[in-house]
């Protein structure tokens, strides 16, 4: 029996009374949907996935996203993407730098992501504690808790969302390599509404980031930029985050479009980090 616990923070819940391992019937797939939808965050602790697995409950949601990035998905499983620290034979075995900035995934993209279901396979430890947390922020609170003024100066505006942009941030915090010319060509700037609109509960969601948000178009550039300023310090106050404690096993999904996270580097080799997410398309944002 699906059973739904609120974590208690602005968002997130657990979901327990589910083996994820075996499909699931329709009733408690539905549960699960509805709960997404309302609290953007939730996760299954204990779960023993195969790759197949976590394919397959990931693609209830819809078709999966392959990653421009092919050079860290699970070989063999271009749906999975590998955000790890370890190295093998000399190489990453996956993205060891992924989202130290707040972001929302593939927003760069013509249609980002719907969520991604990261699960945990190996989890940092020390002196018993868990390392490399993720904070997860609710665009809809944070759209709904902005003064009126700013809600009204944000209606009717894009904003550009680049991927060569956030990738050149991750990259001086960490080990990425160059993109190659074809990657970069796969990822031009893109336009999407500042504000969008959920399309499934009809909500509305701040869509600016960050990571990979670069201008709000319309407007000249210092005051695009004092814009942003005060939005990403919005989206970061504590009324508005749940922050996830990992642990081994952890598979979480994220409503891509309702929220934003980050990731917490807080952890070095020799503590090993395995993480594998699939990524559900969505859908061209719309105001």
């Amino acid at each position: 029996m699906v059973s739904v616990r609120p974590s208690g923070a602005a968002l997130g819940a657990e979901i327990s009374g589910v083996d994820l391992s075996r499909e699931l019937d329709e009733r408690s797939f539905e549960e699960i949907r509805k709960a997404l939808h309302e609290h953007e965050v939730i996760f299954f602790r204990n779960q023993k996935l195969t790759p197949e697995q976590h394919i397959a409950f990931s693609r209830r949601f819809g078709a999966l996203e392959h990653h421009v990035r092919q050079d860290r998905c699970r070989p063999g499983y271009p749906e999975i993407f590998v955000v790890s620290n370890v190295i093998e034979n000399g190489k990453p075995i996956g993205s060891q730098d992924a989202g130290y900035f707040w972001h929302s995934d593939l927003c760069y993209a013509e249609k980002p992501s719907l969520g991604s279901l990261l699960y945990a396979r190996e989890v940092p430890m020390k002196d018993g504690t868990p390392l490399g947390d993720t904070l997860f922020s609710s665009m809809t609170k944070a759209y709904v808790t902005l003064p009126e003024a700013t809600r009204q100066n944000l209606a009717g505006r894009k904003a550009v969302n680049s991927y060569l942009h956030g990738y050149s941030r991750e990259r001086k915090s960490g080990t990425r390599p160059e993109l190659t010319p074809e990657q970069k060509k796969k990822t031009p700037d893109i336009e999407h509404p500042a504000v969008r609109t959920h399309p499934e509960t009809g909500r509305k969601c701040l869509f600016v980031n960050e990571g990979y948000t670069t201008r709000i178009v319309g407007i000249d550039a210092a005051q695009s930029d004092a814009v942003l300023a005060e939005l990403f310090t919005h989206l970061k106050k504590d009324e508005l985050v749940y922050r996830h404690r990992w642990q081994v096993g952890d598979l979480l999904f994220w409503d891509n479009c309702a929220t934003q996270h980050r990731a917490i580097g807080d952890y070095e080799l020799p503590q090993r980090r395995l993480m594998e997410r699939t990524t559900v398309c969505g859908t061209v944002p719309y105001e």
